[in-house]
């Protein structure tokens, strides 16, 4: 892993995503030591799964980045969240919310796949009741090869999105987030694909 590679990388991501996405660069499998290569890439947002791996980058290299949650969040970690992020892209529970002191998304389980967290479709509304600051909906499509086989799910996102009247969408990760950016995507996760891996 280079920062010219992550650098050439992120900047055709974005080139292909445009302006209006935010790119998030996943770093569940970056190495802390390593944490400083996507900073001399120049990525700007950075994207973290576990709230203990959290708590030990943003203690060494806080101000560097702007710092989001997108792993599944247990209430009793919302702490470091609260101190560390401005955005958790993974609010799915009552006891989270009511912990939770940050701008978040809910995230929303479309495939209704046991192995993914997320609330069902129908359960929406009930956590933008819990929630005063619900900026949007993420998800998570099914994992396959052929990038296009996302777009349903993104599309019933968006839609689902616009009925509640939130503005953000973090859809599509290094598998498929050309299709999610198509669909109106404001947030991609990437890792592999950024990474060159």
């Amino acid at each position: 892993m280079s920062p010219e590679t992550i650098r050439a990388n992120y900047e055709r991501i974005r080139s292909e995503v445009g302006e209006s996405v935010t790119v998030v660069a996943a770093t569940k499998y970056v190495a802390l030591e390593d944490m400083r290569l996507l900073a001399e890439a120049g990525v700007e947002v950075v994207g973290e799964n576990r709230a203990q791996e959290l708590e030990r980058k943003h203690a060494e290299y806080g101000d560097t980045f702007r710092w989001h949650f997108i792993g599944h969040l247990q209430s009793n970690k919302v702490k470091v969240v609260n101190r560390s992020c401005e955005l958790v892209h993974s609010l799915d529970s009552d006891s989270t919310a009511s912990r939770l002191a940050v701008p978040a998304l809910v995230e929303v389980n479309l495939a209704g796949e046991s192995s993914k967290s997320g609330v069902a479709p129908e359960d929406v509304p009930r956590l933008l009741d819990l929630y005063g600051d619900v900026r949007g909906l993420m998800t998570m499509p099914p994992e396959t090869r052929d990038p296009e086989a996302s777009r349903p799910y993104f599309i019933r996102l968006r839609k689902l999105a616009e009925e509640h009247g939130l503005k953000e969408l973090s859809m599509g990760t290094s598998q498929d987030y050309r299709v999610a950016a198509e669909e109106g995507a404001t947030f991609v996760r990437v890792g592999s694909i950024l990474y060159g891996e």
